[in-house]
């Protein structure tokens, strides 16, 4: 099969021709019909341990090509999307039904023992498969994963209808917990973002203001916008340092902040303006086959509209220069690729 593969930091990715994947006894092929490129996968490429050969691509849908032996209730031609997950099934954690958060396990495109994507073929575990009803396309099914995201972070705030609601970040992951903030019935999903771009793309998906932050303070201008003195919610959709104390500083009393933005390197902020509002801080790292299944109902249904959040689609012949082009500022959202 035709794929892209990384070669190592600072190259990019080169389109070659490798083995088929073939499938263990739990697992099927797919036919990749659209994969997704996330951040995730550029700030892989940045680093010195992601293994040359790799194959990313975590995002992806297409119909069943090939099934394992021990694989049941699935068979070729099946249009599906799958948890990019590989978990140990036998700890507790997998117990409890959350495999993403399982210490052992492998995420689909990053690990050479898990190849992703990025390619004509995938392979997945048969009880991470998700299927895809007629009404779905194969695009709205490869940004599933993204927008399982959104709804698991939004899922984490318990949020009350009717709630008054701050998004810190409008890029892919903010404007799907703006999407999904509104489906839960929040009354005000208000955006601070610095970008126009990103800014009038989430008021297509939902927000009912948006701010930036750059030009007005963010709690006077939430106040203006909404009535109200604080957000009960705050979802930090950043991930740069800071954004917590930020976040922190802005909730209401009793309110939630729910972290989704990832920082690698230490954060700090002060704990007594949490405890003195009794603050709940929540962190949100992925979802659960919940989060999947309640996303493509609510595609099916037409109850949420993703198509703003689709801005072009790539072959994988163009696949390099299109990845190396979202390192610099750009006005894309998700890019998806049709091998």
């Amino acid at each position: 099969m035709r794929a892209a593969v990384f070669e190592g930091v600072g190259k990019p990715l080169s389109i070659q021709t490798v083995d088929d994947p073939t499938p263990a006894p739990d697992q099927v092929i797919l036919t990749v019909e659209n994969a997704g490129i996330c951040g995730s996968d550029l700030h892989m490429t940045e680093g010195a341990h992601t293994p040359a050969g790799l194959i990313l691509g975590h995002e992806f849908a297409g119909t069943i090509s090939a099934v394992g032996s021990a694989v049941k209730g699935w068979r070729p031609g099946d249009r599906v999307t799958a948890l990019p997950l590989n978990a140990c099934n036998s700890c507790d954690t997998c117990d409890q039904g959350l495999p993403a958060l399982c210490s052992q396990n492998l995420f689909t495109g990053c690990f050479l023992t898990a190849q992703g994507s990025y390619a004509q073929y995938v392979a997945a575990r048969g009880s991470m498969l998700q299927r895809l009803p007629d009404g779905v396309s194969f695009a709205e099914g490869a940004m599933v994963e993204p927008l399982a995201v959104g709804h698991h972070i939004v899922g984490m705030a318990e949020l009350p209808r009717g709630a008054s609601v701050l998004v810190l970040g409008g890029g892919p992951i903010g404007a799907a917990v703006t999407l999904f903030a509104r489906h839960a019935g929040a009354r005000h999903v208000v955006v601070s973002e610095m970008s126009d771009v990103r800014r009038n793309r989430v008021l297509e998906v939902g927000a009912t203001a948006v701010i930036d932050p750059a030009q007005e303070d963010v709690l006077e201008a939430f106040r203006k916008t909404t009535g109200e003195a604080r957000p009960a919610v705050v979802f930090e959709c950043v991930g740069l340092p800071g954004m917590i104390r930020q976040a922190v500083d802005l909730v209401a009393v009793r309110g939630c902040v729910v972290v989704a933005g990832v920082v690698f390197q230490e954060d700090s902020f002060a704990p007594i303006v949490a405890m003195g509002k009794e603050v709940t801080i929540r962190f949100s790292q992925a979802y659960t086959e919940s989060d999947f299944a309640s996303v493509i109902d609510a595609l099916a249904r037409g109850a949420v509209e993703p198509r703003p959040l689709h801005t072009s689609t790539v072959s994988l012949d163009e696949l390099p220069a299109a990845f190396e082009a979202l390192r610099k500022p750009t006005d894309q959202c998700k890019v998806l690729i049709k091998p």
